[in-house]
């Protein structure tokens, strides 16, 4: 059994998902991590599955790339050890009008504090930029990050908040 990485991307349309799940499925592997969306009209996933190797894998995903339509990528990856985080769950969401950079400021905020980003989407809505994040930080550093998140978000003219998560719904 091979733990798996898989990337996909392609313009959207209704039924990747199963196409994808239904040829992982025959071949008797197991999605166990996943994460899709859709991109200004193009489709995204990745996803962790347990199952047969790489390149019987790949082999069973050719068809669904045929055409070009879609972009399907397979890695072996070594299983998850070690412990959970042991960082506090936090929520990040920026709201403002879009400008270059607050992606890269607000993550370096973030890096430089020693936190681990385990989820982030941003969305443009007309002029309107959004940025969520579930962020894992040091314990006992959440004041110090939410005043440098403060800096940052009054240089780029944006509203940052950081919250703790309620972890019963993460």
């Amino acid at each position: 059994m091979s733990e798996l990485a898989i990337t996909v991307i392609g313009h959207d349309r209704p039924g990747i998902v199963a196409d994808v799940a239904e040829a992982l499925a025959k071949l008797g592997a197991n999605l166990t991590d996943s994460t899709m969306t859709r991109l200004r009209g193009h489709f995204a996933m990745t996803l962790i599955c347990n199952g047969p190797a790489a390149p019987e894998v790949e082999a069973a995903l050719e068809p669904l790339a045929a055409g070009g339509q879609l972009l399907a990528t397979v890695r072996e990856v070594r299983p998850e050890t070690g412990a959970a985080s042991a960082g506090e769950p936090h929520l990040m969401s920026v709201h403002g009008a879009d400008r270059l950079g607050i992606v890269a400021a607000v993550t370096r905020v973030l890096a430089e504090a020693g936190a681990n980003i385990t989820d982030l989407t941003t969305r443009l809505a007309g002029p309107l930029y959004v940025l969520i994040a579930e962020v894992d930080l040091p314990p006992g550093s959440a004041e110090a990050v939410s005043a440098r998140l403060d800096e940052v978000a009054a240089r780029l003219d944006v509203d940052v908040t950081l919250r703790p998560a309620e972890t019963d719904l993460l």
